[in-house]
C-alpha cells in the first residue's frame, strides 16, 4: 500500500532584519503548523516577512488561517508582511477567500 506523504518545506533567509521564508509544497491541515511555528520561530528577530509562494502549489482553509494569525500579529507590531511569487491557483483561492484584500500580495 502506498500513502501520498504531503510535504512543504521552509527556507529562512535574512537580509539585514528582512526574513524572507520561501515555502515549498503544500500548506494544509498538516503542515500549517510548521508554517506558524516557523513564524512564531523568528518572532522578534525580524523588521519584516515576505513569504515567497513560488513553489507553494496548494493552500487550503488551515493555511489561510495561519496567513491571517500572522497579518494580525505583524501588524499590531506594525511589522510589514508581504506574500510574493502566488500563482494563478493560489491567487485565486486568495481572492475567492477575499484575503487579497487584506493581505499585500506583490
Amino acid at each position: 500500500m502506498f500513502f501520498n506523504v504531503i510535504k512543504m518545506d521552509i527556507t529562512k533567509e535574512y537580509n539585514q532584519k528582512e526574513l524572507t521564508l520561501s515555502v515549498e509544497g503544500r500548506i494544509d491541515t498538516i503542515t500549517s503548523k510548521d508554517l506558524e511555528n516557523a513564524i512564531d520561530e523568528e518572532f522578534g528577530y525580524f523588521d519584516s516577512l515576505t513569504m515567497d509562494f513560488t513553489h507553494v502549489n496548494y493552500i487550503s482553509s488551515a493555511g489561510l488561517r495561519v496567513l491571517i494569525v500572522a497579518h494580525k500579529k505583524l501588524k499590531n507590531e506594525d511589522i510589514p508582511f508581504s506574500i510574493k511569487n502566488v500563482n494563478d491557483t493560489i491567487g485565486e483561492i486568495f481572492g475567492i477567500s477575499g484575503l487579497d484584500k487584506i493581505l499585500k500580495i506583490v
